[in-house]
């Protein structure tokens, strides 16, 4: 069965390579779950509104989907106005403490932008220009906030830091898991985001339940596991994607299933 999968994995490759119809999203992925990863967790959050969320969210957006909007914090990150938002893309907590007892970033993490982003999207009082900042903001971090490497480990930058061969392409642990696994199927966002688990009413609402702590503290008990899967200098290719990407198609869902809990409290 593993190599059947192996095989069809192949197979999917040249199938993808070859199709006249592949979106430019999937070729360029850069940060965190690559443009495609964190579209693909936009549009599905799109699919879960409630009908309150989903005129505000228009309304606010002016009509710009929640897939487009996804990528926002990465664009800025270039921009020396918004460096300050850069540490709100993860948080770094040693694996034997909690983050209450932790000590904290002065500059914030993950958990404090996306509670903050949550208060801001939901002030009425706000300008809308500074509510759609917030909004963009928070698509994207609770996206990361999935990726279990964003809550790594700080000595070695939520595994940046672990050099691995990607089929003989160097490459790192983090960007395998950010980007480079879901790029392998070279998968329009609107695709990937449709390869995924059919859950009942009750399954989406046991995986919607928690909170952003909670969902933090389900990625730090991930990463563990994550760290164990390579070390320094391996090379990864079609087994370690069959051993992993179940788990990564997982989190994309739940990150979209969440993203769409959060906006359904704070805007329906």
């Amino acid at each position: 069965m593993k190599y059947l999968l192996i095989l069809s994995l192949v197979v999917l490759t040249s199938f993808s390579a070859s199709s006249n119809n592949m979106p430019s999203e999937a070729l360029e992925i850069k940060n965190d779950w690559g443009k495609t990863g964190h579209r693909a967790v936009g549009e599905i959050a799109s699919k879960h509104l409630n009908r309150k969320a989903r005129k505000a969210i228009k309304n606010i957006l002016d009509g710009t989907s929640l897939a487009e909007v996804s990528i926002y914090a990465d664009e800025i990150r270039s921009d020396k106005k918004y460096r300050a938002y850069g540490p709100w893309h993860y948080v770094n907590v040693p694996f034997d403490t909690s983050y209450d007892e932790a000590e904290k970033n002065p500059k914030g993490d993950i958990i404090v932008a996306i509670n903050e982003c949550m208060t801001k999207v939901q002030n009425k009082t706000l300008s809308k220009d500074d509510r759609a900042f917030y909004l963009k903001l928070l698509v994207h971090f609770i996206g990361d906030l999935h990726q279990p490497l964003h809550t790594g480990r700080s000595e070695d930058k939520g595994g940046n830091d672990i050099q691995v061969r990607w089929f003989n392409e160097g490459s790192n642990l983090h960007r395998v898991w950010d980007s480079e696994m879901i790029d392998f199927y070279k998968m329009s966002y609107s695709e990937l985001s449709s390869n995924r688990e059919d859950l009942t009413k009750t399954q989406i609402k046991q995986w919607q339940a928690g909170t952003v702590l909670d969902w933090a503290n389900e990625s730090r008990a991930l990463v563990q596991t994550v760290y164990k899967t390579a070390n320094s200098g391996d090379k990864l290719g079609y087994e370690y994607m069959y051993e992993n990407f179940p788990l990564v198609r997982t989190q994309l869902h739940k990150s979209g299933l969440r993203l769409a809990k959060v906006l359904n409290d704070i805007l329906g």
